[in-house]
């Protein structure tokens, strides 16, 4: 077990950034639930008008945060200074912060903000910026042209790292790590690049690493301490639905297929907690692009509004024909019931590459 940092020291943070399903929220969970002994605070800034990570995110002894008003490296900055600012004056401090930056965040303002503010700084250090990066994925991100004054997150994510976590390498052929592991050195030369599946890891490589260093910051970027304004690429946008009722399963299967094979390639992320009809608990997925995940997740509760929440984030989404398809899956009222023996089926993992299931 970790012993706990003396109390004359500052308290340590980790931020932790990566692109859309790089498995954040997942590392999160394997840090959160070991049977560590230290009292953590987690601050989670979403990307989007609607978050349901709380059915993706376990129990955990801790606290979690969240931030929705805006990006965390911008318009969020100050929500998140005087979070800091809220979460040392508690009677019982924390001994370690983590961070979890949205997708598009900007890992470098957010690194300012431990040093530029006086009340934060003389409490708080910098432990790391920890990034994750999907092996099988993420070169296709690194090869976007972002729209002109905007930045590409991946390569701003990966070049700001202080250590990368290279996850889901089970799912990425040898010829594409090495070509992963090339375009992160030719970004980050000296940055410790740890191999990983479902961002499984040894705590001791994301915790208690001591790895920023603002010298080298500096010599990488001498205006770093300079304020800049970042820009994000408008044209990603994210589409949350809240729908009261249950789901009907063929409308349901028909809406995703639909939806995958129109917008997969531009459908960075999904994720949803569903009601589906004659199902005792809730169906919780999560995907990229044409691939998707699910399971059951707890029992509905006994009064408990049945409620379908879906979050939706990509390039060019319509918003109101994504709110249109999904109302068409509600169960019409009086239907034949289902048998759900095979629901695993239901947004079980799914793979169309460039096409289809």
């Amino acid at each position: 077990m970790t012993s706990p940092e003396p109390p004359h020291e500052r308290v340590p943070a980790t931020v932790v950034t990566g692109l859309l399903d790089s498995g954040k929220t997942t590392l999160l969970n394997h840090i959160l639930t070991e049977n560590h002994g230290m009292k953590i605070a987690v601050i989670k800034n979403d990307f989007g008008d609607a978050h349901i990570d709380e059915a993706h995110l376990l129990d955990a002894e801790g606290e979690i945060f969240e931030m929705t008003n805006g990006c965390i490296c911008c318009t969020a900055r100050g929500d998140l200074l005087r979070t800091l600012g809220a979460l040392l004056r508690r009677r019982e401090p924390f001994e370690r912060i983590l961070i979890e930056a949205n997708a598009l965040a900007d890992p470098a303002p957010v690194a300012r903000a431990f040093l530029m503010d006086d009340e934060i700084a003389a409490q708080l250090r910098l432990d790391a910026v920890v990034t994750l990066v999907d092996a099988a994925h993420v070169l296709q991100h690194l090869d976007e042209v972002p729209p002109e004054g905007a930045e590409n997150e991946a390569v701003k994510q990966i070049a700001f790292a202080d250590r990368i976590i290279l996850n889901k390498t089970d799912l990425a052929d040898d010829d594409t790590i090495v070509q992963v592991v090339r375009r992160i050195r030719a970004l980050n030369a000296g940055v410790r690049i740890v191999p990983a599946e479902h961002a499984r890891i040894a705590r001791h490589e994301v915790l208690g690493v001591s790895a920023f260093d603002l010298e080298r910051v500096l010599a990488d970027d001498p205006s770093f301490l300079t304020e800049t304004e970042h820009r994000h690429d408008t044209v990603i946008t994210s589409v949350g639905i809240e729908l009261e009722g249950e789901l009907d399963e063929d409308r349901l299967n028909a809406w995703l297929d639909a939806l995958l094979c129109t917008d997969g390639v531009d459908l960075f992320r999904s994720k949803g907690v569903l009601a589906v009809a004659g199902a005792p608990r809730q169906y919780v997925f999560q995907g990229m692009h044409a691939l998707l995940d699910g399971t059951f997740g707890r029992d509905w509760r006994g009064n408990e509004v049945r409620r379908n929440r879906v979050v939706l984030t990509g390039r060019g989404l319509d918003r109101e024909a994504l709110e249109r398809g999904f109302a068409d899956c509600l169960a019409v009222a009086g239907a034949s019931p289902v048998d759900h023996a095979g629901l695993a089926g239901l947004v079980q993992t799914k793979d169309r590459g460039a096409g289809g299931w």
